[in-house]
């Protein structure tokens, strides 16, 4: 017997549609960097050298996110059978780790060079600045959509963002170098651009590695769902209740549901995903059955299961 549930997948992760931009944001900002390292070392400037130091993150990060979109996107292999989604994930904790790093040698810089101020060249650091500001701006246009959808994109995003906090740090400290020769502005500037980026991080941080370790995603309360379910018509229990991220806007679920007759699990079927639904859930598996079945060792067996996906069917079959 057959029931109108759907069944379906997302193919797509939340980042893929961002290929190309994320594609201009990687360009423009190697490009940069380059022009930072050359000035930098010209210059003796450690808060341009530790923006570029921030931007070769950038383009590492930019690289990892824009690899993970792509590959996160190809068809999986038949072991893995959630796909590649997982790699943006892994990308923004490699992003993050990137930052610490950068963000550890800034610090380590900036304490040496109170120690032993070094002569800064203001006015190239100035220029190159400036011009450094033009492009993270343009970069940031580029990925502020994709942000608020993708992880993946928004540790990106965050990065770029950052390294436009640290331009505008930059131009402060090349303009006071420049007309009072006060050194010691580069160093304090390279030091803050540090701090900016480190809590930042760390909410970028915290939020993958929940994602990795699976814990329900924020604002959902699985006890609250559990009791949702259970006052369901007809069902008389309900336990294995797990809900869990598999990447950014794709929440997954999964419990065993069961009921006091066969009759009841259509409905029981229906009312549960709209409960799901209704906590931003976009993937749920379910298994439900009657009370009364018992596998030879007096377990309840698994009878009757159905995935359900938010543009999909969801279906009925018997396992016996």
């Amino acid at each position: 017997m057959s029931h109108g549930h759907g069944h379906g997948i997302t193919t797509a992760s939340s980042g893929a549609g961002y290929v190309r931009r994320l594609g201009l944001a990687l360009g423009l900002t190697a490009a940069y960097m380059v022009v930072q390292i050359v000035v930098g070392l010209a210059s003796g400037s450690l808060a341009l050298l530790s923006d570029a130091a921030h931007m070769g993150t950038d383009v590492l990060g930019l690289g990892l996110a824009l690899a993970a979109v792509v590959l996160a996107n190809r068809p999986a292999a038949t072991q893995r059978t959630f796909g590649n989604y997982r790699l943006e994930v892994l990308a923004a904790v490699i992003n993050g780790l990137l930052l610490f790093g950068a963000a550890a040698y800034v610090f380590i810089e900036a304490i040496r060079r109170i120690a032993d101020p070094t002569e800064v060249a203001g006015l190239p650091v100035l220029i190159a600045a400036t011009f450094g500001l033009v492009v993270n701006i343009v970069a940031m246009r580029l990925l502020a959509s994709g942000a608020k959808d993708s992880l993946n994109v928004k540790g990106a995003y965050l990065e770029v963002l950052a390294d436009m906090v640290g331009s505008i740090g930059v131009i402060v400290a090349a303009l006071v170098v420049w007309l009072t020769g006060w050194m010691y502005a580069d160093t304090i500037i390279a030091a803050g651009i540090g701090l900016f980026v480190l809590p930042r991080t760390y909410v970028l941080m915290r939020h993958a590695l929940r994602i990795l370790m699976e814990a329900a995603p924020p604002g959902i309360d699985v006890d609250a769902v559990t009791r949702r379910l259970r006052s369901i018509e007809g069902v008389t229990d309900v336990h294995q209740v797990h809900i869990w991220t598999i990447t950014s806007g794709m929440e997954a679920a999964s419990a065993h549901v069961l009921v006091d007759s066969d009759e009841r699990i259509h409905a029981v079927l229906d009312e549960a995903r709209a409960v799901l639904t209704d906590v931003g859930v976009t993937r749920s598996t379910l298994q439900v059955e009657p009370v009364t079945h018992r596998d030879v060792d007096g377990h309840c067996a698994e009878l009757r299961t159905t995935d359900v996906g938010d543009d999909a069917d969801a279906g009925t079959g018997a396992l016996r």
